[in-house]
């Protein structure tokens, strides 16, 4: 276990890095005239080359994919990968359209919901401390969401592009993230799935369903008279990797670090998100931000903190 202490620290250092600079990444690298579906697909590519080496890397490649089947596959995957595919798309739009310390802390609402819907689903309950944590999570949220308003209420219209295009593409995404992980979490406890099996299905999956949408979308059509890298740039591939790397990076961190140790990176990251933003962009946190940051952070460490314990099952 000694030995492999430094690989997981590596892991969760990797992660705090991704997580804290991706938003900062897709704001500098992704031009505005990036056709969002493009970029999509184009991370869930990356996310399958990414897993599918790792497994024969791990000689697992050869087993998994003989014991594999099509209604395995469906059953598991299917849901939370077209579930993810619309969360991917909202999360690109709400990208280029809101601050990056913004759009990350907002971001954390995900863990809200994958509250909601883990009890939902698999009836996990709830500690008092838990609920109290998930409350301040709420109260951060909305603190950001009049902040967002308010700091840009000398200019209507862009007020609205605001709340419209940054605001709540990023809280139904987050909505659909808690979703999706809930059914994820149900679908590897009843078919056994690793992580980067699930990695390969649900990006092909997801892939399957965006190009289907294509077909009658805004972004079918700019494409058919655009081409599916309009506006790319060779460093449009820098946020498509990170955005890879990290969906692996989730995989190994909960399977060698834990959940718990998982949400201490989530806070870290958006400290990190606040520094890249100063130290590239010269922009202050705004006083909203700094109003909201310790809720989260004191939100996500109390979640974390104090599970939910059955007292029948203790005594």
């Amino acid at each position: 276990m000694t030995s492999e202490k430094p690989k997981v620290w590596l892991y969760l250092l990797l992660l705090t890095l991704q997580y804290g600079s991706q938003p900062l990444l897709s704001k500098r690298f992704v031009r505005r005239e990036v056709i969002v579906t493009s970029l999509v697909l184009a991370c869930e590519v990356a996310k399958v080359v990414c897993a599918v080496i790792l497994l024969v890397k791990e000689g697992t490649f050869k087993k998994l994919f003989q014991q594999w089947s099509l209604v395995g596959s469906l059953t598991a995957s299917a849901l939370p990968a077209a579930i993810y595919a619309v969360q991917n798309s909202l999360l690109q739009i709400s990208y280029k359209n809101l601050d990056s310390l913004t759009f990350s802390i907002l971001n954390q609402t995900k863990l809200l919901f994958t509250a909601f819907f883990t009890f939902l689903i698999l009836g996990q309950k709830q500690s008092g401390k838990q609920i109290l944590a998930l409350g301040l999570l709420i109260i951060a949220a909305t603190l950001l969401s009049v902040g967002e308003s308010t700091n840009k209420s000398s200019s209507g219209a862009h007020s609205e592009n605001i709340l419209l295009y940054g605001i709540v593409p990023v809280m139904v995404a987050s909505v659909l993230s808690g979703l999706a992980s809930s059914l994820c979490q149900w679908a590897s406890q009843v078919k056994k799935h690793t992580s980067y099996l699930m990695t390969v299905e649900m990006s092909l999956i997801g892939s399957f369903c965006l190009l289907a949408s294509t077909a009658h979308s805004p972004d079918g059509e700019a494409i058919k008279k655009y081409g599916f890298f309009h506006g790319w740039t060779l460093l449009t591939l820098v946020p498509v990797i990170s955005n890879a790397v990290g969906g692996i990076l989730v995989g190994l961190v909960t399977a060698y670090a834990g959940g718990v140790r998982k949400g201490f990176v989530i806070v870290s990251a958006l400290l990190v998100t606040a520094l890249f933003q100063f130290i590239f962009d010269g922009k202050p946190p705004s006083i909203y931000c700094l109003m909201a940051l310790p809720l989260v952070t004191s939100s996500i460490f109390i979640y974390q903190k104090y599970p939910y314990v059955d007292r029948k099952k203790k005594d």
